[in-house]
């Protein structure tokens, strides 16, 4: 009831702030579905949900995410916008300035995109988690989120964020009542998988870490789903520029380095390493190197909490 009750209040607020076109960026994540979900039903067909592709986006992802809005009943409009990241992206290696160029460049493509539609509002999936690790109110910036500070200071559109008080367990339960199939789906930032190509982002690296985010994911929920481990809150791989000596058959190798990453987690805001068994990471390891062979020799695992690390390398 607590829950229906937020997201009535939601609805309402979101009909009284939209009275012209509105746009919404749409990740398939279930910050930006429940916010594309809840202005839906409050403004209609003034609003028009985009999805970027970035070509920073996990494998098989721009299908999942088509098929479920068209599921939900709500038209979604594709745009491949993964040249211009990449092209601005190129040579970036400082973590808050690739998260400044993505949301600059997410800015960018809704500036144009308002051009084609008249749209006067952006509406966004901000949570609280966010704007605080942004450093809103008054806090120290632990790291820029592409849609708070990302955000570029001549912004030429109605900022609406629905969720912005809300923590990741609470939008779940919105999502939840809403209906909406993702609401386990595993959180996924923002900028992509740009923050998982520590170094520099180039179409190659970004490719090694997708195969390698989706050996690790697919084969951990294989297994919780066999029994042998709980499901982490959250799990993937990032590809680190650390290169080291390697064997491959009888060839060396100089090839640069998977950290995988699993956690438990309530609301991102702290977290626990996930205790795999080592028997998965084995196979995990064993996986990833033959499938990346030449690219990758070496798989670490991460056994850090949060704090004092975050749950994202960058």
């Amino acid at each position: 009831m607590q829950t229906q009750m937020l997201v009535d209040e939601a609805v309402e607020a979101l009909s009284s702030q939209i009275n012209d076109t509105a746009i919404i960026a749409c990740s398939g994540g279930i910050d930006s579905t429940v916010a594309a979900v809840l202005a839906h039903k409050a403004v209609g067909s003034m609003l028009q949900c985009d999805y970027v592709d970035t070509g920073l986006m996990r494998k098989g992802e721009t299908e999942e995410v088509s098929r479920m809005f068209a599921d939900m009943g709500i038209e979604l409009q594709g745009v491949d916008a993964s040249e211009r990241f990449f092209s601005n992206l190129s040579g970036v290696i400082d973590p808050e300035h690739k998260r400044m160029v993505i949301g600059e460049q997410f800015i960018r493509v809704f500036e144009e995109e308002q051009g084609r539609c008249g749209a006067k509002f952006l509406v966004q999936g901000t949570i609280a988690p966010d704007w605080i690790e942004s450093g809103g109110g008054e806090r120290d910036v632990i790291k820029s989120h592409h849609n708070v500070g990302g955000l570029p200071e001549d912004v030429d559109l109605t900022i609406v964020e629905p969720l912005r008080e809300f923590y990741k367990d609470e939008v779940r339960s919105m999502a939840r009542e809403l209906g909406i199939k993702s609401s386990e789906r595993q959180p996924f930032p923002g900028p992509g998988l740009a923050v998982r190509v520590l170094g520099e982002v180039t179409p190659d690296r970004v490719e090694s870490c997708r195969e390698a985010c989706h050996i690790v994911e697919t084969s951990i929920r294989e297994a919780a789903s066999q029994g042998l481990c709980d499901l982490p809150w959250q799990y993937f791989a990032a590809l680190l520029p650390v290169r080291s000596v390697g064997v491959h058959g009888d060839v060396r190798v100089h090839g640069e380095t998977i950290v995988v990453r699993a956690v438990t987690s309530l609301d991102g805001m702290s977290a626990r390493y996930s205790p795999l068994p080592h028997d998965l990471l084995a196979k995990i390891s064993t996986e990833i190197t033959n499938s990346l062979k030449g690219h990758v020799n070496r798989v670490v695992y991460d056994v850090t909490h949060k704090p004092p690390g975050t749950i994202e390398w960058e």
